[in-house]
């Protein structure tokens, strides 16, 4: 029931796909594995596209590999597709 009123009240919320960036952004450390995690040193939003810093080229391809799995774990975790694609930056 609580849940419903909370997904109810998201759904109408003003600001609710800046609320969900921000939601992903929140939730990026225990979402993506601790691998990726340690690689990535910064990430941000720019509209629907997350992006991501790594310092390690070889990494950066691994991400770029694993981006659409990425990008629905963090999706699925805030219950919409806030992001559409990953860019991957060194």
């Amino acid at each position: 029931m609580l849940n419903e009123l909370v997904d109810e009240f998201i759904q109408d919320y003003p600001h609710r796909v800046a609320m969900k960036r921000g939601m992903i952004l929140a939730l990026w450390p225990e979402t993506i594995g601790s691998a990726i995690r340690e690689q990535v040193r910064d990430l941000k939003f720019q509209g629907n596209r997350l992006i991501l810093y790594v310092s390690d080229p070889s990494w950066r391809h691994e991400i770029h590999m694993q981006r659409h799995k990425i990008a629905k774990q963090l999706n699925n975790a805030v219950k919409e597709e806030i992001i559409q694609d990953i860019m991957i930056k060194t």
